[in-house]
């Protein structure tokens, strides 16, 4: 069940965003799945500017993030544990042993994944973010996913790579070929979601979530079977609908 939400601005967008986590945010001990990339970071910068203004407190807050590159150290620059502490660890209350990011980092990949997903059981997740690519995926979630998938190992479509490239400085050959994600079966035991999608280049990827068919050729389309989706768009990327 989607409710779609269209505005002019990314401002506008992440406000709108906002309001569904404060909501979250007010019950008692919250679970947070979150994501990385440029679409959360508005929100992000809201939550900051609420715990800084408001007081909110994260200190009983529990996070879980989407995925995480393989084969980069948590201290690259573009490491998804970084990117996490830069745009909103460092600047909440929330203890370190609070918030969980998967490893991509090392010997074993296989029982990296498995220790991850087992680290959530018992901890349904109230509010999962999501942002949404070009090609469809959620997380890591390439086309041709299953859905009853859990977290695993990923390999990255050109497309994702291109797309990511200029986090590495316009150089496809520095990003990573793989990542461990959050499966697309993980993603939906979340109690809500949210997708933060703008600009023209989503547009596709967004009709094929909402409208098109239930099929793994846009891993999207899943949450066309979620009860409860909120989606944040602006009107380029809602142009197709």
């Amino acid at each position: 069940m989607f409710k779609v939400v269209v505005k002019d601005t990314y401002e506008e967008v992440s406000s709108e965003a906002f309001k569904v986590m404060k909501e979250v945010l007010s019950q008692d001990k919250p679970v947070l799945g979150l994501a990385t990339g440029s679409s959360p970071v508005g929100l992000y910068k809201k939550m900051i500017a609420d715990h800084n203004s408001n007081g909110t407190s994260y200190k009983d807050i529990l996070t879980w993030n989407l995925d995480e590159y393989v084969g980069i150290p948590r201290s690259h620059d573009q490491s998804y544990w970084t990117f996490m502490h830069e745009n909103l660890f460092d600047h909440i209350d929330i203890p370190d042993e609070n918030v969980h990011v998967p490893l991509g980092e090392t010997d074993d990949l296989e029982a990296s994944c498995k220790a991850y997903e087992e680290s959530m059981e018992g901890h349904q997740i109230d509010l999962q973010v999501l942002g949404i690519g070009s090609d469809g995926h959620i997380a890591f979630n390439e086309p041709g996913t299953p859905f009853d998938s859990l977290t695993h190992v990923m390999d990255l479509t050109e497309q994702t790579r291109k797309d990511n490239a200029r986090f590495f400085g316009d150089d496809i050959s520095q990003v990573p070929t793989q990542a461990v994600t959050m499966g697309l079966a993980s993603i939906m035991k979340a109690k809500k979601i949210i997708v933060i999608a703008t600009g023209a280049n989503k547009a596709e990827a967004v009709k094929g979530m909402l409208q098109g068919p239930v099929t793994t050729d846009c891993p999207a389309s899943i949450l066309q079977n979620h009860p409860d989706v909120c989606v944040f768009l602006d009107k380029e990327a809602a142009s197709l609908l």
